[in-house]
């Protein structure tokens, strides 16, 4: 069993009310092979929502906090608790998320400056994941391995 971003089903929980259609995700979750979650949502923010970006606080903590300087921290690490917690419950090995969110982002996110510039780095949600020994993929991932199967 998989754990899909909810907005790669082609459900409308982005930030910006809109969704990351991927047709292969959407066939996942139809066909009972996944299960689709939004952190953001399940962490109690609304649909649309304020961007958000990852900063590193002068503790050296992460923290989530939208352009107008909103901390959402709590929110986030809601949201990703409760994944966990649907990922355990449903015994998923695997993740696939959006990249570049601040809760999903396994690679790549923001670099809390709202510029549009990426860095290296993992969102609240996959942190969580891979640290409680969840694979999370990609959606590039997911084209390149045919991994609907796995």
């Amino acid at each position: 069993m998989f754990l899909v971003s909810s907005c790669l089903a082609g459900i409308n929980c982005r930030y910006d009310g809109k969704n990351n259609l991927n047709k292969k995700v959407a066939e996942l979750v139809k066909t009972g092979k996944a299960i689709p979650v939004c952190p953001e949502v399940l962490g109690g923010l609304p649909t649309p929502r304020d961007p958000s970006e990852i900063i590193i606080d002068d503790q050296g903590r992460k923290k989530v906090v939208t352009e107008k300087g909103k901390d959402l921290t709590a929110e986030f690490k809601l949201g990703a608790e409760k994944t966990l917690k649907i990922a355990k419950i449903v015994e998923a090995k695997k993740a696939l998320l959006q990249q570049r969110s601040p809760s999903c982002g396994s690679e790549k996110i923001y670099d809390g400056t709202f510029s549009g510039t990426l860095i290296s780095g993992r969102g609240l949600t996959a942190e969580l994941l891979i640290k409680n020994g969840i694979k999370v993929l990609t959606e590039t991932d997911l084209v390149k391995n045919n991994l609907i199967e796995d």
